[in-house]
């Protein structure tokens, strides 16, 4: 396992970060869509994570009503001390008119709900899980950097910003002298390269680390979709994120090439490694409900891409390119003439 530090903190989390949106009891809509896992399931799958070297755990007020924390907080215990623990605020715990958001009101109140949840004192990495069009961002800022100042947060990130957001939020916490965003948890995978058009060149120029999350694109780039088999698990009922099916058919051809040329690898730990040796990628976040996934995902750590097993897996998944991104880049002394004649 490899850490690396989360932006321009002094924090070093696991390359692996292990999301826990699977844990989950009850009757809880969400619980039960994500595949309700219970407390001896959820303790297995923390230990296996740990013995492997993760350090870097990511939960939600939101995950199963606020049961995903209780789970984690009770499965690591006494080795909570030793390692980084990230949840967020946003999605609404009730239906009152202020329960959904990241006003001072709502942050101040989820954040004693996460805590005593999680059985701790302080969060290591607070996350705003989405952008809050109805509450000013300076707002949200004075709010967290109260936090950070009562010793209850740490670090704070954000997930789910556009990259215009991104720098509006960290320009106000200059301005102001409060504590700026550290990181970014986004949606990335080989059948959703969005990122890379500005989200990611962001985050590289503010300083902010990057959590992936749906690294496998909901199961999708697991191996088990293909042209011939629309496979099982939860994208059977659950097709998120949404994905190009022939497009990703395509890709999942060429990872299943490159596994079978790496002795008994996965079509799922190849799409992983993809994500580690990417410019910009902090840590990818992985979970499950079998404890099989969890260790078959960790073994990404161990797998080296050659340059051409990249190049062919960067050019049957790469995005075309996107105004202003196919304008042609100028450089002094350029021939004008000839540069319209080339496009022309």
């Amino acid at each position: 396992m490899r850490y690396k530090p989360l932006g321009h903190t002094g924090l070093y989390v696991s390359e692996i970060c292990l999301g826990t949106m699977t844990f989950g009891e009850g009757d809880d809509p969400m619980s039960q869509l994500m595949g309700a896992t219970g407390m001896a399931g959820a303790q297995k799958i923390v230990d296996t994570a740990i013995d492997a070297g993760v350090n870097f755990f990511d939960t939600a007020n939101g995950y199963s009503a606020g049961r995903s924390e209780e789970m984690l907080g009770k499965a690591l215990g006494a080795r909570r001390q030793d390692v980084v623990v990230a949840t967020k605020v946003y999605f609404p715990a009730g239906t009152g008119m202020n329960d959904l958001g990241v006003s001072r009101v709502a942050i101040y109140r989820e954040v004693e709900r996460s805590l005593k949840r999680l059985g701790t004192d302080y969060i290591d990495l607070y996350q705003v899980h989405s952008f809050d069009p109805t509450t000013p961002l300076e707002e949200t800022l004075s709010a967290l950097d109260d936090l950070i100042r009562a010793g209850k947060v740490r670090y704070i990130g954000v997930s789910n910003f556009t990259a215009w957001q991104m720098a509006k939020a960290n320009g106000i916490a200059e301005r102001l002298g409060l504590e700026p965003f550290c990181s970014v948890q986004a949606y990335y995978s080989l059948a959703g390269r969005e990122l890379e058009r500005e989200i990611l060149p962001a985050a590289l120029d503010l300083g902010m680390g990057t959590m992936i999350w749906s690294p496998l694109a909901g199961g999708f780039l697991t191996g088990k979709f293909t042209r011939e088999n629309e496979g099982e698990g939860r994208r059977v009922n659950f097709d998120f994120p949404p994905v190009d099916k022939e497009r990703g058919y395509a890709i999942v051809d060429v990872l299943s090439d490159i596994a079978t040329a790496h002795e008994r690898a996965s079509v799922a730990r190849v799409a992983l490694a993809w994500l580690l040796h990417q410019e910009g990628v902090t840590s990818v976040i992985i979970g499950g409900r079998k404890i099989e996934q969890i260790e078959d995902n960790l073994l990404a750590c161990d797998l080296e891409l050659s340059g051409d097993e990249l190049a062919r897996i960067d050019e049957v998944s790469r995005l075309a390119p996107e105004y202003p991104g196919w304008f042609p880049p100028l450089e002094r002394g350029t021939d004008m003439a000839e540069m319209i004649k080339d496009i022309s």
